[in-house]
């Protein structure tokens, strides 16, 4: 069984789930495992060896020929592959997010060049080889530190194949996944399973079918007049990719509801109230997943970089904030609530609490 791994800040579960659809195959990424038998949650976006190598012995039982995986940075820094043969991998980006664990964006990025590095160190090299034979490895140029990544990987034996929607070799013109981010993910996953061997008109036939899924800007049904989207953007980057995304289909007003977890990276929260603010209308500040630390403390660090004088909302109950967007948003706006996308649970002081941004919009009763 090929063993397929994608790893960057963003855009990891989607580009693994189209990579899936390309080459019908199995997947591991943060929402769920799909051993083409059965469907189920690890809880973790790469699961620890044993969990994964089960994992893989069930693929193969079940006559998987491809499992493509979501490769963190903290399972990568923590060797949770251990022994895993890639067959190829891709980059798609690179921005400000983990660095409480990894302190500095030069030692995150160091940790995502070393999961090219590991591909390149199972290529053993023939006299007849050309760089066509070597493991494929896919870079977005498309986002940041795609350029960086693009030299680095340069030297390695690897296969480099750089993409970019500047330069787009499939027609995405039917593509139901909008923002220029999601034709990054297609581009990167098409480019990958072009290199495994998949037809590309296959691939183009297969662009037009994927739709929105996992509460990636999913949309939701409301009894709010304006149009609901739940994403899972949850760092700066990904907040201003999804708030751009929507600001093309948004008539009237964007409103974003949105918070920052607690016992993470706190540089990344006052940078997220800057692109609320900057490209929202109305921006309601809630919270996320507090885990151990005071919702108002967390609130406080994203408002530091909140612009002021805009229209800006502040309930640090989640589903009161969901509920306050709700009911002022008419017609004509969109409502983004992002930070939790797919997640079914809030954790508050060490406890998880069921939620699902999904399931509260839903049941929202919207006050006139």
């Amino acid at each position: 069984m090929r063993v397929w791994g994608i790893t960057g800040t963003n855009g990891k579960t989607t580009t693994t789930w189209i990579l899936s659809e390309f080459l019908k195959s199995g997947y591991i990424t943060t929402v769920e495992v799909n051993t083409l038998q059965r469907k189920f949650s690890t809880g973790y976006t790469t699961p620890p060896l044993p969990v994964l190598k089960s994992i893989f012995d069930e693929m193969v039982e079940n006559g998987v020929k491809d499992c493509v995986m979501e490769v963190s940075s903290h399972a990568i820094h923590q060797n949770r592959t251990g022994d895993t043969v890639f067959a190829g991998g891709a980059f798609t980006n690179l921005s400000q997010d983990h660095l409480d664990y990894h302190k500095t964006m030069d030692e995150y990025f160091r940790v995502k060049l070393s999961f090219a590095e590991k591909i390149a160190a199972t290529y053993s090299p023939k006299p007849t080889d050309g760089r066509r034979d070597m493991p494929p490895f896919v870079v977005c140029l498309d986002g940041e530190n795609g350029e960086k990544m693009l030299e680095a990987v340069g030297k390695l034996p690897l296969n480099v194949i750089p993409v970019t929607i500047k330069r787009p070799r499939y027609d995405l013109t039917n593509l139901k996944l909008v923002g220029d981010y999601n034709k990054s993910n297609v581009l990167v996953a098409a480019a990958l399973a072009e290199a495994a061997g998949v037809d590309p008109d296959q691939i183009q036939k297969t662009i037009p079918l994927l739709v929105p899924r996992w509460g990636r800007l999913e949309y939701v049904e409301s009894k709010s007049e304006g149009k609901v989207y739940v994403d899972f953007a949850h760092t700066p980057d990904g907040l201003e990719k999804v708030l751009e995304a929507a600001r093309g289909f948004t008539e009237g007003k964007l409103w974003v509801v949105f918070g920052a977890g607690g016992d993470r990276d706190p540089l990344k929260r006052p940078k997220m109230g800057e692109v609320a603010s900057r490209l929202a209308d109305v921006v309601v500040v809630t919270s996320d997943n507090p885990r151990s630390e005071e919702p108002m403390a967390i609130i406080n660090d994203v408002m530091k970089g909140v612009s002021p004088g805009g229209d800006v909302r502040i309930e640090s109950d989640r589903a009161k904030a969901i509920s306050l967007a709700l009911s002022g948003a008419k017609k004509g706006d969109v409502v983004l609530i992002c930070g939790k996308g797919h997640e079914t649970t809030q954790e508050i002081n060490g406890v998880k609490y069921p939620f699902d941004d999904r399931e509260v919009v839903k049941e929202c009763e919207v006050k006139k």
